[in-house]
């Protein structure tokens, strides 16, 4: 018995090739169980990456990507939270039939997630030092000097006197620096796969660029994959290959992200470019009408009409995401005959 565990855990911590197939995610949609009923919070999200890729998760606030995030290391909403359909592939395996010991090797060593909120990471009652050397007590195997990884990490994430970090208390510590603190202690064991949720949120503009440039040199360098989840799309268009756009639970556009800037293919993200400031071009912004509803608000078919400009009847019915060469939109107008789309759609709005 002890053996045939032994192997599932080896199994979901076998290393990667670059550019083999890392993750796979199919078809994921969370509920939450409520006293009124079942609530959907995403639906039917699929994605699919290689290893050492680069890839935009980006969205509104509430669109779900973050619940996504947490689903991939196995985390679901407490309480009531509950996977109600598809599937969660890490190196060919099912992250959701790992036992919790799996996963407890499995996070912080082979996927490692750099949470939105910070403070909410950090135990306010241990010093930095204990908490970070903490990393390699719940994963004896790693072979790396911990003492040596760890200021070699705080030194490259700005921190010019990592003594006097290591020695302090969370509450002692700006929320940039413990920002800071968080992405190394996400990076200690050199993760396959690296979550960064907002990771550059609570930072000044030159310690953002510095992390970003960190991040991508691990990419680089180490073959590590990174979803990036942020508002940011110049940080998109700077450090990542390929991206999903989320809506309401549900991923509205796919692509490559040259294409996706050049000729978006729903108005959720044409409205997001063009709300976007770029003060190269000084162009006028557009605010997005309306709010991103609520899960329990959620209607049948297309959950962007209710703000969209190019609303119409049918979009009442759900749309699904089809392929329009190397893109994905879920969106009806991208069926229309091209000099019908060109009348209603223009093509000529893009933002360059």
């Amino acid at each position: 018995m002890k053996k045939k565990e032994k192997s599932k855990i080896s199994q979901l911590a076998k290393p990667q090739e670059k550019g083999e197939s890392l993750l796979q995610v199919e078809d994921l949609s969370i509920d939450l169980k409520t006293t009124t009923g079942k609530i959907s919070l995403t639906d039917r999200v699929s994605l699919s990456l290689m290893s050492g890729e680069k890839f935009g998760l980006v969205g509104e606030s509430g669109s779900g990507k973050t619940i996504t995030a947490h689903a991939l290391m196995g985390f679901l909403p407490s309480p009531g939270g509950r996977l109600g359909n598809g599937s969660v592939f890490f190196q060919g395996r099912n992250i959701f039939d790992a036992s919790p010991k799996e996963l407890n090797d499995l996070r912080g060593n082979q996927i490692a997630l750099i949470c939105q909120e910070p403070g909410s990471s950090m135990n306010p009652i241990l010093t930095i030092r204990r908490q970070l050397e903490e990393v390699f007590r719940n994963h004896p195997s790693h072979q790396e000097d911990p003492e040596k990884r760890i200021y070699s990490l705080l030194e490259e994430v700005g921190f010019s006197e990592p003594e006097r970090v290591l020695n302090s208390y969370p509450y002692q510590l700006s929320g940039g620096m413990i920002q800071r603190v968080v992405i190394v202690m996400a990076l200690l064991l050199k993760p396959s796969l690296l979550i960064a949720d907002e990771p550059t949120t609570a930072l000044d503009v030159t310690i953002q660029a510095q992390i970003m440039e960190l991040l991508d040199k691990l990419c680089q360098e180490e073959g590590t994959t990174l979803i990036l989840i942020t508002h940011n799309l110049g940080l998109i268009a700077q450090y990542t290959q390929r991206l999903a756009v989320m809506y309401s639970g549900r991923i509205v556009e796919t692509g490559k992200v040259s294409d996706f800037l050049s000729n978006t293919l729903h108005p959720y993200s044409r409205a997001l470019l063009k709300s976007f400031p770029d003060l190269r071009y000084k162009k006028e912004l557009y605010p997005i009408r309306g709010q991103v509803p609520s899960p329990s608000e959620y209607e049948d078919g297309c959950r962007f009409r209710q703000r969209c400009d190019y609303a119409m009847e049918k979009c009442s019915s759900m749309p699904i995401l089809k392929t329009y060469g190397s893109q994905g939109s879920a969106c009806f107008w991208n069926d229309l005959p091209l000099k019908e789309e060109k009348k209603k759609f223009p093509k000529g709005e893009r933002v360059q």
